[in-house]
């Protein structure tokens, strides 16, 4: 594969920046492609030649101009020139369809008809992003007389009604978290590959989403300090995905490329800072890749690494913005500026441990590794019935038996950030685990720890 040097996370900073919206200059909305006079034209269509240029630049994640107004219908030659870092395509209403790869420019033709014609980007998540556009013909439309822009499928990355629950939809499958043990040896090579699966991500409810691994968060990664990391992507889906590894130290431009579907990349990172990391993909819109399942944590053990227990347990805090049934999430939802999601999850399925609550030991040291992937709603951590006695959280601790006898009641984190915290349960009985904001936790946000028969009055 080309090493293109490829800027995937600007992009998604782009679209936060304003770059989701389709560019025209004020006062001047209005782009007129360069035909010849209308009776010249008219003669020309009788031909079957092409009456002009219709000359559209795709950026990330823009068409300019968005409105273009010719003077009479029939068929123009398109230009689609890609100034952007990952893969656009201009499709028409009839399902005209012209791609153009990263920094290339591709060209076919279209058929305007006398009422116009709409097109977008029909990549999932870019036409609700902004990539929507309107060729008009003849004088340009006023008041309401102006087409109506174009909008997404809902399936693609629209507006989708309330989800209804499916009584068919398959059970979901039971996320083990159980922390894995820390790879030995201090090199490893990890086999990432990105796959589409339709997931089961609360009773009766499915979504088709984008993974790593297979899995929604994708498999947790668990190193020593100073350790080298070669993680192996294959993009076995059917769009261009990439990856970020906050674990690593590396310029956005060198290994956050774009992989497109059947390419193979290795991201190669040395773990310098201990931590709980996220990593996701970063491909535009970075929001509708993170919040369609394309996650995951990193532990760096500090030096010296962690005391030994029984069991760790690993939580990832995300929310799902469902869409229709066996579709990706609705982009247009996830991107709201007061994010309402369908359910905030633990691991990536509605009240999965609620319903097979995790064993623990009565008196116990119970050890969470605990990330909020976002991609928007912060998490406040806290566990019923307990204190955390020690926390380490971006780096800073809260250290067991420390002199000033402090403890945690929650834990806050942003999207993105991470801890370490630890409990005991001091009895027998149920410990539910939640985030703090509860008007979460009734849309899927809580587990339970049961420790030891689960029964406080035996």
């Amino acid at each position: 594969m080309d090493r293109r040097r490829t800027l995937i996370i600007a992009i998604a900073a782009t679209a936060i920046l304003g770059g989701c919206t389709p560019s025209t200059k004020a006062g001047a909305p209005w782009t007129y492609a360069p035909v010849g006079q209308p009776v010249a034209a008219q003669a020309s269509a009788s031909n079957g030649e092409a009456l002009g240029v219709l000359k559209i630049t795709a950026a990330d994640l823009s068409f300019s101009p968005a409105m273009i107004t010719v003077a009479v219908a029939g068929t123009y030659k398109v230009e689609l020139a890609n100034t952007g870092a990952i893969q656009h395509n201009v499709t028409f209403d009839d399902g005209t369809k012209i791609v153009a790869e990263a920094g290339k420019t591709a060209t076919g033709q279209v058929t305007i008809p006398a009422g116009g014609v709409n097109f977008i980007c029909d990549i999932p998540g870019h036409a609700a992003a902004g990539m929507t556009g309107m060729v008009s013909v003849g004088s340009m439309p006023m008041g309401s007389d102006m087409p109506g822009m174009p909008t997404a499928n809902p399936g693609n990355g629209g507006t989708a009604g309330a989800p209804v629950e499916d009584p068919h939809a398959p059970a979901y499958v039971l996320r083990d978290a159980i922390a894995p043990v820390v790879m030995p040896g201090t090199e490893h090579d990890i086999d990432l590959p990105i796959v589409e699966k339709d997931i089961t991500v609360a009773k009766g409810f499915v979504v088709h989403a984008w993974t790593f691994g297979g899995t929604v968060p994708g498999p947790v990664i668990r190193v020593h300090l100073g350790d080298t990391v070669r993680v192996h992507l294959k993009n076995e889906g059917t769009m261009s995905h990439s990856i970020d590894f906050h674990a690593s130290e590396t310029a956005m431009n060198d290994q956050m490329v774009e992989i497109k579907p059947g390419e193979t990349w290795t991201y190669t990172f040395k773990a310098n800072y201990a931590g709980v990391w996220m990593y996701h993909c970063g491909t535009a819109p970075a929001l509708h890749h993170i919040a369609n399942g394309m996650f995951g944590m990193v532990i760096v053990e500090p030096k010296g690494g962690l005391p030994k227990v029984d069991h760790e347990f690993a939580f990832v805090q995300s929310e799902w913005y469902l869409g229709n049934q066996r579709e990706p999430v609705d982009y247009t939802k996830a991107a709201s500026g007061a994010p309402a999601p369908d359910f905030v999850v633990f691991n990536g399925i509605a009240n999965q441990y609620k319903d097979n609550p995790i064993q623990v030991t009565s008196g116990g040291r119970v050890p969470v590794f605990v990330l909020d992937a976002g991609p928007s709603i912060d998490s406040s951590f806290h566990v019923v019935g307990t204190i955390f006695d020690q926390v380490t959280k971006e780096g800073v601790s809260l250290v067991r038996g420390n002199a000033e006898g402090w403890g945690a009641q929650a834990v806050d984190l942003s999207p993105a950030q991470g801890a370490i915290i630890e409990f005991t349960p001091s009895e027998d009985g149920m410990y539910p685990f939640v985030t703090h904001a509860f008007n979460f936790v009734v849309r899927g946000a809580v587990g339970i720890f049961s420790a030891g028969d689960g029964d406080p009055n035996n």
